[in-house]
This record gives structure tokens, C-alpha cells and sequence, in this order.
């Protein structure tokens, strides 16, 4: 890619924190646009899959016939990261917690994953969490769990970034009791995948990751220009939040925000 073009992430804004992932990739030096529509990802060379509901996410979708598109965007080797429930819906397989009857995901990441094994709403949490981000020696992530989802196991191929050492009454409350630690943020070629939130954190290191991943594939070009430019202007526009303001706390370590 040309040094002078910047890299576009698509941002899939059906739910969840799409305008502060667009804040932070914006942050990390890249052009975000927001994805409700299929032609939108024309020109993207990367996409992040926010939190929210994963069968909510699934149903919208499809009902707005985005499952194809995504799929196709995956397959020409763009790069794609969801996170909390992105990470299910990236996930090939859910062996705890799937709606009954199944839910249908985008699937491509060699992980299987418990849908809630952190628990509800009021079992959510945050922690300095150790990461093995490329490049990087800055020390831990402040990670924000809501709600998250746990990788169980993964494919070859698939990089651990983070684990989670689970506390002792964590230990007491699940099947496996002999379970030490659980996986929290895997990499995979131009696939990436964390359970917790670094969009509401000050901390922009996992978005540089991303967009210096995506800067590394080809733009997307499942649509003409005309498509997307009537795509665009048929869109009701939402208020900009522009630079939105990001929570820092006393105990945060060191990451630097533009």
C-alpha cells in the first residue's frame, strides 16, 4: 500500500462501541468509517467487529444481508478483530453458552470459545492483564471485561497474545476446577480476537496492532465507487462524536493517547 494512503478500517456500527473504536482508530493513525452497509466496505482494508449481543449482531445481519459481504471481505484477505462479542461471532466454534437452537456466526477463526464464562452484567471486571503485544514492551493492558466471553482452546496456527490467570473463587465457581488460566486475545494471520474492551481504555497499542495488520492486505473492492457513493448518501447520518473522551484512572500504565 502506498505510504501516502492512509489504511481504512471498517467499523460494523449495527451495535456496541463502534463510534469509540472509530476514536481510537483514528488515534492509531488510521481512517475509520462506520460499516451498516455491505457496499461501505469498498475500500477497507481492515474491519472491527465491536461488543454487544452476538446472536443481536447475527440477526441484523443477516435481516440487512451483510453475512455475504463479510464473508467475502474475509476471504479476499482483508483483516478483521472482534472483540467481546466480535470474538464469538469470529469464533468457529462455541461449546458453552450458544443459543439454543444455535446461532449462526461469521466464523474463520480456529478457536472455540465459552460464550459467558465471566458471568452476567454484574460480573464484569477489569484487570492488568500481561500481553504479548508484537512490537511492544510497554508492560500490562488495562483490560475491561464485560459480560466476556473465554477461548477454551485454539487451532494451529492460532498466536496467543493474553491469558487470564483466574483468581481463586473464579476456580471454585467452574466445572473444571484443575482450569489455572484461560485465553483472552489470539492472533491468526489477518485474523485477531480479545475478549476484553481496549476501546474504552486510553490505551491505543491493540489498535496500532490492527491497523498496522491491515495496512499489510489490499483495499476491498467488492463494490464500485457509484455504490458506495449512493450507499453513503442514503445513510442517516449520526451525531460525531469527534475525539471522544476516554476514561484514565490513577493505576493505568503508560499508554499514550494522540
Amino acid at each position: 500500500m502506498s505510504g501516502n494512503t492512509k489504511v481504512k478500517i471498517g467499523v460494523l456500527a449495527i451495535q456496541g462501541s463502534f463510534a469509540e473504536h472509530c476514536a481510537h482508530v483514528r488515534r492509531a493513525g488510521g481512517e475509520a468509517v462506520e460499516v451498516r452497509k455491505a457496499e461501505q466496505l469498498s475500500g477497507c482494508h481492515g474491519l472491527i467487529i465491536p461488543g454487544g449481543e452476538s446472536t443481536t449482531m447475527a440477526n441484523i445481519c443477516r435481516r440487512w444481508n451483510l453475512f455475504d459481504s463479510l464473508r467475502d471481505f474475509q476471504a479476499k484477505g482483508g483483516a478483521v478483530w472482534g472483540t467481546c462479542a466480535g470474538l464469538i461471532f469470529l469464533a468457529e466454534r462455541i461449546n458453552r453458552g450458544a443459543k439454543e437452537g444455535g446461532q449462526e456466526l461469521l466464523g474463520g477463526l480456529d478457536v472455540t470459545v465459552d460464550r459467558n464464562f465471566f458471568g452476567s452484567q454484574i460480573d464484569s471486571f477489569e484487570t492488568n492483564l500481561p500481553c504479548k503485544i508484537p512490537g511492544d514492551d510497554n508492560g500490562p493492558f488495562r483490560a475491561i471485561f464485560i459480560r466476556a466471553p473465554a477461548i477454551l482452546s485454539v487451532g494451529d496456527g492460532v498466536e496467543v497474545l493474553g491469558e487470564y490467570v483466574l483468581p481463586a473463587e473464579k476456580r471454585a465457581e467452574i466445572d473444571d476446577k484443575a482450569l489455572e488460566k484461560i485465553i483472552v486475545a489470539v492472533k491468526s494471520k489477518r485474523l485477531m480476537a480479545t475478549s476484553f474492551h481496549p476501546e474504552i481504555t486510553a490505551d491505543t497499542r491493540w489498535h496500532k496492532l490492527f491497523v498496522e495488520m491491515a495496512g499489510d492486505c489490499e483495499a476491498y473492492v467488492g463494490f464500485g465507487e457509484d455504490a458506495v457513493a449512493k450507499a453513503t448518501a442514503s445513510e442517516i447520518r449520526l451525531v460525531d462524536p469527534g475525539k471522544l473522551p476516554v476514561f484514565v484512572d490513577s493505576v493505568f500504565a503508560g499508554a499514550a493517547m494522540d
